[in-house]
């Protein structure tokens, strides 16, 4: 297994941990990931700075899979940045200065580029010269796989993953089939959620009424698109969804009530897949009022599809379309009206043309018996 260089962008590689690591990250994170990023800290102090996927697993008794998991973890968390040659493998770990590093609640989700992080402390001129292509994105939804039954004992070991599945089946009030556990393996293999927010994640489902593990799969999906990786900011962002909901009843006059799945649905999809904002969704809602005077998600659904179509994003843009349309409908008006004027009446008959003066011969010629 080739070595991979290891290096910071702090000014002093230290082994000591520094707070903002102990207050802001440590309590959020998977345990055996914050035993790999300590190692780490740890290894900054050799007089060779180098390690492999390997060594670690051999050292933790982990697999390599479980390394590269943590360390896709971390980056996440902005705390270092892999790199990687031109043919995707590993080639070094810069550990980031967390001083400079923003909390997790106010820390931006997308991963910064190369460009856009800390020169590292040493590093080779052929690493340097490749600086554009050394971080490349984590995919966000890595595609399913299919664990084997050595798989999952395996992830059994794990006393966190054991305690996941027993609590997950207290909260579906179920045993998990075959296929919750290869979905609930994926939320923490796949997408490297820890076993907090899986926990949180079910928890929450279930709350709304949602024991389906293919719903909890979509949650999942969208809190690892939208770079969701703590508990806390899984809560926020369910906050920030409960005020949508609140605003469409309040929207349409519903009260008295909790909406049904297949509404918060319908919300999720303006929200989500078509990216509407809560000021377009609320002014569908009042046109869904004006229009039938009750309320009514598939009339609201119907308004919000065809603004998707037409590409419509704001409340300009609506007032544009609206504008656009109302000029259509007094020129289509105009040319019927143009079309169904009546004729004269006495136009409406066919003009006869008469020669008088063969007429008056044909009289006196007539024989008149």
């Amino acid at each position: 297994m080739a070595k991979i260089t290891l290096h910071s962008d702090a000014p002093n590689a230290a082994t000591s941990v520094s707070n903002i690591f102990i207050d802001e990250y440590m309590s959020d994170a998977n345990g055996e990931f914050v035993k790999i990023y300590l190692y780490l800290l740890r290894l900054m102090n050799m007089p060779d700075a180098s390690f492999s996927i390997s060594s670690i697993a051999d050292k933790f008794e982990h697999t390599e899979k479980d390394i590269r998991r943590a360390l896709s973890y971390w980056e996440r968390m902005h705390l270092l940045r892999l790199e990687y040659d031109d043919h995707r493998n590993l080639t070094g770990v810069c550990l980031l200065d967390s001083q400079s590093v923003s909390a997790p609640e106010s820390r931006p989700a997308e991963i910064p580029s190369a460009a856009e992080t800390t020169a590292p402390e040493h590093r080779t001129v052929e690493a340097a010269a490749a600086d554009t292509s050394l971080a490349p994105a984590v995919p966000v939804a890595p595609e399913k796989k299919q664990y084997s039954a050595d798989d999952i004992r395996g992830f059994r070991q794990n006393e966190s993953v054991a305690e996941l599945f027993f609590i997950a089946e207290r909260y579906l009030n179920r045993t998990l089939s075959a296929t919750d556990i290869q979905t609930i393996l994926y939320f923490y293999d796949g997408l490297g959620f820890s076993t907090d927010l899986i926990e949180y994640l079910v928890e929450y489902c279930v709350s709304k009424g949602h024991t389906s593990i293919r719903y909890i799969e979509k949650v999942a999906l969208a809190w690892a698109d939208s770079h969701i990786s703590t508990v806390a900011e899984a809560k926020q962002n369910a906050g920030m969804h409960s005020q949508s909901y609140f605003m469409v009843m309040k929207a349409l006059g519903i009260s008295g009530r909790n909406l049904v799945p297949s509404e918060t649905s319908l919300i999720e999809k303006w929200k989500s897949e078509y990216g509407f904002s809560c000021q377009l969704i609320e002014e569908a809602c009042r046109r869904t009022i004006s229009a039938i005077h009750q309320p009514s998600f598939e009339y609201t659904d119907t308004i919000l599809n065809n603004w998707h179509k037409k590409q419509i994003k704001t409340l300009e843009d609506v007032a544009r379309a609206d504008a656009e349309h109302q000029s259509r409908k007094r020129a289509a008006a105009q040319t019927l009206s143009a079309s169904a004027s009546p004729k004269n009446k006495f136009n409406n008959f066919s003009q006869r043309s008469y020669d008088y003066d063969q007429l008056e011969k044909m009289l006196l010629t007539t024989t008149v018996h």
